[in-house]
């Protein structure tokens, strides 16, 4: 007769023990092994195989250890946990330890039947993190079955790391470079939608018409939209690209089941259709409600959070609840960005093309003028783009007059103006937007043979001889390589940053590394590349890197890792655009307490001077006042940088008319400057109100410091796992070394010594650990020799581990202490012992310490019914006397013996008969342990409740109940020095 297994209990099968999951039937077994991770789950036939059931093996006496033993036995337990109890059931799982702020956003995710939220928290705070931590609880819970990631293609390989590394979550990417592959393996009317449960989808390939339908029938039930500000349309000039984009969320939103996360650090453009239109996508009363009202903030603050850094940079103090101010959480920001402009003057060639093209430029508005409004927007276009290339390189320069402008294919003046509008706003160089900024030359028949001699005059000025603006680079970036930094020099055109990669390559030294990175390479060559440059210059010590860009590394891309400084080579018309190239470098991870910013600008071009009065420096200071970016108006940015261009091209005109035309230009130039200076300032003041109006009060930060507490209490704080990789480390036998230069040292004022950044090299230790780290550290690190690096920050670059629970390298050392201390006849060093006899001053009586796992099912009620899971959790129980007469001591002081110092040694022989006594009474102390585990339960139910309390509908018929009985898995002995000396113990 086939035996019914519970879930929750124990079996041994397979030589090892296992825990019975809720999905198993009478004639197939769901198991885990017992602290084992769900990626070892296994499916097992009571009809095939033996299972028998199991009681968790007492300790022996003879298993004896040090003072430490109890702690890293009871610290590896938790670190292993993946199965947690608490209502935040997936940060056991995640490869990733949160920021506290970082929960907020899950929080109120969690207190909605169906999620919907805009997070515009500030560049840099970690909104993928915040988006990611959503996902993966939604997944956990069973809320959610399958994911949707919606963003540019630039970003889809970066997007799929995330996911990966961090949350264990496998995505596709579905681009137009892989549907051909993955609709091959689909079934006849299949959509891949249905296939692949988690998908990475381009946003630009997906809105169109042809593919739009099939997504939005087989959409997954939730979907993440990353740079949600480019998905809104404000208004009906605004782009096809953005309609259809719009037109796509507006029908993936109707579906009032789908949870929607949209994410962007920019949601209010200066245009509040748009801003009204996005949160119309979030829930449709949100785009009407008066937001002054009382009604509408409560409404808005369920489904919106934005902070700048400022507001999380030192998040939980003691009064928002911490039981002390050493478990408050402060973030650790760069600092400030060191900026300066730096100048540079045309050489006297250079500046001769730059008039001759200026005169040519302006012959070829005013002839257009005459000849009918296509015309004359067409020249219009045609003359910003020259002028731009010229100032960005002579090669540019070059290649835009030897080519036609997209432009000059417009049959409107309508058209024009959109073919040539991502020319004015600058937007990022997407693959098509780079290629034609690099080519928007001639647009007339019988300009040719000028066009060709002006291209001629702009190659043969290529070289820091004449070319003074690359040489002033070569300067600054000399100065800068030899603090020490790592730069991105950014530029706007292909062109221009292949030639300055070109030129610097044979500037900069052998020990430098430079590379281009541009929107000629698909995305996974981009980041293919840039892991290639972070790798040469790795390998040298002494080397330095510099990366050469286009605005296609602008936004999304993290490379606060490798890199540490920007320049901008060429100026953006737009200064958010500045701002989210600064972005990159200055964010959460980032080593340096300071950045370096260094913007290049001509005195002589015309433009430069001028974009930087006007537009930078203004943008610059409202973001040193406000500490956020506010966006320039883009009305009035357009008015001013037309009336730059038009003042520059007057010029180029007859010496009788020059006078009175450019006076006249520029005195609207000054006039649309400073109405752009009203607007702006209107605007972030505006932006200010707004902020503190609409600040994110749904959840209180003394909330978060419960959840905190809760989620530390289950699965230990960060420095208890630093206590532990070191202790653990050295029991055995790696070898050590104290990083002196850790760039973290900010982080760790007052703690001391063995608090920092370490290597650990390991290829000395036992074959059992070699194996266990070789699939995460990599076999190459752990047979070479090379050492491991730990850090003591949550964002580690790739071949470096984190002092975090959830990182692969700790977990696997936790796996293996784990392991070997469960194991008495494991071959090897054993750090943990599961007992212990303590001669200590920090009992006055003779006190025992119980290590104690609970398993807790857990019944969840769900949108699609309800879930029965299975939980762990470790305790600590501690009681005076004996156990027939146990006065049991608060959690706390139970804790507080894991520190417990030894005065002296104790007899082998005394310890051992010590610790059989003790075993053989503890069946005196187990209805308390039943009792607390009952408790334990209470606590878990209320805690579900209380994270889900606005949602009635999704409490109803949760239950908690504790598995019995508990696991002993340590049991240590304290005794006062005067109790340890003989039989009066």
């Amino acid at each position: 007769m086939t035996h019914t297994y519970s879930a929750g209990s124990l079996v041994t099968a397979r030589g090892r023990e296992w825990v019975v999951l809720p999905d198993s039937q009478a004639d197939m077994l769901v198991l885990r092994p017992l602290g084992g991770s769900d990626d070892d789950i296994a499916a097992l036939f009571p009809a095939f195989e033996s299972v028998k059931d199991a009681q968790f093996a007492p300790p022996s006496p003879a298993d004896l250890g040090d003072q430490r033993a109890a702690g890293l036995l009871r610290s590896a337990l938790r670190i292993g946990f993946r199965s947690g109890a608490g209502p935040l059931r997936s940060l056991a799982g995640i490869a990733v330890e949160p920021r506290a702020y970082q929960l907020v956003p899950l929080l109120m995710a969690l207190r909605q039947k169906t999620v919907r939220m805009l997070i515009s928290d500030d560049v840099g705070i970690g909104k993928t993190v915040e988006a990611g931590l959503i996902a993966s609880e939604l997944l956990a819970q069973g809320e959610a079955k399958g994911l949707a990631v919606l963003c540019s293609p630039a970003l889809a390989e970066q997007w799929q790391e995330e996911l990966r590394t961090k949350f264990g979550l496998d995505a596709e990417l579905v681009l137009a470079s892989t549907v051909s592959r993955l609709e091959r393996g689909l079934d006849l009317g299949q959509s891949l939608f249905d296939k692949y449960p988690h998908v990475i989808v381009s946003t630009d390939y997906i809105k169109s018409t042809r593919h739009r339908d099939d997504f939005v029938r087989h959409c997954p039930d939730l979907v993440i939209v990353d740079e949600a500000h480019t998905c809104v349309a404000a208004d009906d000039a605004s782009s096809t690209q953005n309609q259809l984009r719009y037109e796509l969320l507006r029908r993936v939103a109707q579906d009032a089941e789908r949870h929607l996360l949209l994410v962007t650090a920019t949601p209010h453009s200066g245009k509040e259709s748009g801003f009204r239109n996005l949160l119309g996508l979030v829930k449709p009363e949100l785009a009407t409600v008066n937001l002054e009202s009382d009604q509408g903030r409560r409404l808005l603050a369920q489904h919106f959070v934005q902070r700048k850094r400022a507001d999380v940079r030192q998040y939980l103090t003691k009064k928002d609840g911490l039981a002390d101010d050493n478990l408050a959480e402060r973030t650790v920001f760069p600092s400030d960005r060191e900026s300066k402009d730096e100048k540079y003057k045309l050489s006297p060639a250079y500046r001769a093309l730059l008039d001759d093209a200026i005169a040519y430029a302006s012959e070829r508005v005013q002839a257009a003028d005459a000849q009918g409004k296509r015309e004359a927007r067409i020249a219009w276009w045609s003359a910003i783009a020259l002028l731009r290339s010229l100032v960005s390189s002579p090669r540019a320069a070059s290649q835009t007059l030897s080519t036609r402008s997209a432009a000059a294919v417009a049959a409107s003046a309508e058209e024009a103006d959109r073919l040539a509008g991502p020319l004015n706003r600058d937007s990022a160089d997407s693959d098509s937007l780079e290629g034609l900024d690099a080519a928007p030359g001639a647009e007339t028949e019988g300009a040719g043979a000028r066009l060709v001699e002006l291209a001629e005059r702009a190659s043969a000025l290529e070289g820091p001889e004449e070319d003074l603006k690359l040489a002033a680079l070569t300067k600054q970036l000399k100065a800068l390589l030899k603090e020490g930094y790592h730069p991105i020099v950014f530029c706007r055109y292909i062109p221009t940053a292949e030639y300055v990669a070109d030129h610097l390559e044979k500037k900069l030294g052998s020990r430098t590394v430079v590379k281009a990175v541009t929107g000629s390479l698909s995305p996974q060559q981009r980041l293919a590349r840039i892991e290639q440059l972070a790798t040469l210059a790795g390998d040298d010590p002494a080397a330095r890197r510099v990366l050469i860009a286009t605005d296609c590394l602008s936004e999304g891309v993290n490379l606060q890792h490798h890199f540490d400084a920007v320049i901008h080579y060429d100026l953006a018309w737009n200064p958010t655009r500045h701002d989210q190239r600064e972005g990159r470098v200055d964010r959460y991870g980032q080593k340096r307490d300071k950045v370096r910013v260094i913007t290049l600008y001509g005195i002589d071009n015309g433009i430069d001077g001028k974009v930087l009065e006007v537009l930078i420096k203004k943008h610059r200071q409202i973001r040193k006042d406000l500490g956020i970016s506010v966006s320039v108006p883009d009305e009035a940015s357009s008015g001013v940088t037309d009336a730059i261009v038009e003042w520059l091209l007057m010029r180029g005109r007859e010496p009788e008319q020059e006078g009175l035309f450019a006076i006249e230009a520029l005195d609207t130039l000054n006039a649309k400057a400073a109405k752009l200076e009203s607007d702006w300032t209107s605007a972030a003041e505006r932006e200010t109100t707004s902020r503190s109006r609409f600040a994110q009060r749904a959840i209180h930060p003394e909330e978060v410091a419960r959840e905190v507490a809760a989620i530390r209490d289950t699965l230990g704080r960060a420095d208890e796992v630093t206590g532990f990789v070191r202790h653990s480390l050295a029991a055995l036998e790696a070898h050590i070394v104290e990083c002196e230069d850790g760039p973290d040292s900010r982080d760790r004022v007052g703690q001391g010594p063995g608090s920092g950044d370490f290597t650990a090299e390991v290829s000395g230790v036992s074959a059992g650990l070699r194996d266990a780290l070789a699939p995460v550290a990599g076999p190459d690190v752990v047979e070479s020799g090379k050492p491991i690096r730990f850090r003591t920050t949550a964002a580690v670059a790739r071949g470096e581990a984190a002092l975090v629970r959830t990182d692969p390298v700790v977990g696997a050392l936790a796996s293996h202490v784990l392991n070997v201390a469960l194991d008495a006849e494991a071959d090897g060093r054993r750090p943990a012992r599961r007992c212990g006899v303590v001669a200590t001053t920090a009992v006055t009586v003779p006190t025992t310490l119980l290590l104690v796992r609970y398993r807790f099912h857990l019944t969840l009620p769900s949108r699609q019914g309800k879930r029965q899971l299975v939980a762990e959790d470790a305790r600590l129980l501690a009681f005076r006397g004996s156990a027939k007469n146990a006065v049991w001591l608060p959690e706390n002081d139970a804790l507080d013996l894991l520190t417990a110092q030894a005065a002296e040694n104790i007899d082998d022989y005394f310890q051992e008969r010590t610790m059989a006594r003790t075993l053989g009474q503890l069946g005196a102390v187990e209805a308390h342990m039943a009792e607390y585990g009952e408790q334990l339960a209470a606590e878990l139910h209320e805690s579900h409740r209380r994270v889900r309390r606005a949602a009635d509908e999704i409490v109803q018929g949760l239950r908690v109940t504790a598995q019995q009985p508990a696991d002993i898995l340590g049991v240590y002995v304290y005794l006062p020095p005067i109790a340890a000396d003989g039989e009066s113990a």
